[in-house]
């Protein structure tokens, strides 16, 4: 395993991050605790999860999950460092809609979400602090003050955002600064070959403020994993399905590629990502130890230049960065 920095932080974290939102829904407790296991063994020190992930077994589950297992092996706190989300609603909407205060980042929800899920990872911090989205109606003083006080509190090391957009990330980092606090140090944001939109405004953006880009749905839902292999993949449903057909000339071509140099498309579509500029680990969603070694085997790929423009060809960017990549 390879090792970098967390954003413009002195934390080291591994160039995967372990994502675990099938925890609990399509991956059992069992399962899920040989996972972790297994991402330990190889080197994975990351794992990320949120406060609503857990699916069919019902929000919160997967957090308790991760608990259990940090129960189970006195020790391997210190040697991992564990993310979490705040900002879903952590109950089901009402005839009328949400619960009131349910979702959001508000000071209110935040303290509360975050006491529930320390309880539930049964922790005594936060490594990473996310807003897993940008709340519009909270303003930034307010969403500031919560997590420094979380920080000053040592429930709360480091704070990250996920789903922003450029100027969100702007705006925070600038009033972070006003108020001599550290602000966001990473930003999770949905970045695959398939889908580039990032490379516009939000990768120039992190880089600017010393954010880690933390791509989320490396493999475009299971587009890059190659065809589906069984029904319980998310490859499998309709949708997917249907965007497969769309692709299909380009999916075969992809898939070539990588059978050609001896490669899973699924290895080289995370390889891709360990090779753009401003990504310290994309987030891996293993459902089974085959996937996760998969997806361990993209660090020891490398990538030259022509493979980068033949990647570049098959799965053309937005042009690079605004507004050179659409104006002069």
């Amino acid at each position: 395993m390879q090792y970098t920095s967390l954003g413009r932080t002195g934390t080291s974290v591994s160039r995967l991050a372990l994502g675990t939102m099938n925890f609990g829904d399509r991956t059992s407790e069992e399962d899920s605790f040989a996972i972790l296991d297994r991402a330990l063994e190889l080197g994975i020190n990351f794992i990320d999860t949120a406060n609503g992930y857990g699916g069919a077994g019902g929000r919160g589950v997967t957090e308790e999950i991760i608990g259990r297992w940090l129960t189970a092996r006195p020790g391997v706190r210190d040697d991992i460092v564990l993310a979490t989300k705040v900002h879903s609603p952590m109950v089901d909407p009402g005839p009328d809609g949400d619960v009131v205060n349910a979702r959001g980042a508000s000071a209110w929800q935040v303290r509360r979400e975050a006491i529930g899920s320390l309880r539930r990872l049964q922790t005594d911090r936060i490594d990473l602090y996310q807003f897993h989205h940008i709340d519009r109606h909270i303003p930034w003083p307010e969403l500031w003050q919560s997590m420094e006080v979380l920080v000053a509190k040592g429930e709360v090391v480091y704070t990250g955002s996920s789903n922003f957009a450029a100027w969100n990330i702007a705006q925070a980092n600038e009033i972070a600064q006003q108020r001599h606090f550290l602000g966001l140090v990473s930003e999770q944001s949905l970045y695959n070959l398939v889908q580039r939109s990032i490379e516009l405004e939000v990768i120039p953006a992190a880089q600017h403020y010393g954010l880690g880009i933390l791509p989320w749905s490396p493999l475009a839902g299971g587009l890059l994993s190659g065809p589906p292999k069984g029904g319980n993949a998310r490859s499998s449903g309709s949708a997917s399905v249907s965007a497969r057909e769309k692709r299909a000339d380009q999916l075969e071509a992809y898939e070539s590629f990588a059978r050609e140099r001896g490669w899973t498309p699924a290895s080289l579509g995370v390889a891709w990502l360990l090779h753009r500029p401003g990504v310290t680990a994309p987030i891996i969603g293993p459902r089974t130890i085959d996937q996760l070694e998969s997806a361990v085997a993209a660090v020891d790929i490398r990538l030259g230049d022509d493979d980068l423009a033949a990647l570049d060809e098959m799965f053309p960017g937005p042009g690079g960065q605004a507004p050179e990549a659409y104006a002069w």
